[in-house]
């Protein structure tokens, strides 16, 4: 199977884009709320079977030091082809001279580990007060 990858938000299709993140739980936004968070990132990964987006992600980075990896999403469909290995890899490319940390669901923790990320012994977060108690319902605290 032939994929196409972007690196670019140009005639992205953000309902799409919404519609995968928000079936994995990831966000709850509008498509315009993610049009605003990816064009807000750094790094945006964008995999297309033709015109329909099936994979995604994004990191936060200040282009010397610092990254942190979100949103990475594979359609269900198309797991189990390496995809979102790819979709690592390549955001890793844009973020090569810095440290990368990512934030993800509890039961996706090993599947990172195999792609070279280590636990933290020192990794905080606040979360917004709204937002806590579905955060720990998921296992995340």
């Amino acid at each position: 199977m032939t994929y196409t990858y972007r690196k670019d938000r140009t005639n992205i299709d953000w309902a799409q884009v919404t519609v995968l993140l928000n079936g994995f739980g990831l966000t709850d936004f509008t498509p315009a709320q993610t049009e605003t968070a990816f064009s807000n990132s750094a790094v945006n990964v964008f995999i297309l079977d033709g015109d329909k987006i099936i994979g995604c992600g994004r990191a936060l980075s200040d282009g010397i030091s610092q990254a942190a990896i979100y949103n990475i999403a594979v359609d269900e469909a198309y797991h189990h082809q390496g995809l979102g290995k790819k979709l690592i890899a390549l955001i890793l490319e844009e973020t090569a001279e810095c440290n990368v940390v990512l934030y993800t669901h509890p039961d996706t923790v090993s599947w990172y580990e195999e792609q070279g990320f280590r636990r933290m012994k020192t990794g905080l977060a606040r979360y917004h007060p709204d937002k806590i108690t579905a955060i720990a319902r998921m296992g995340f605290i």
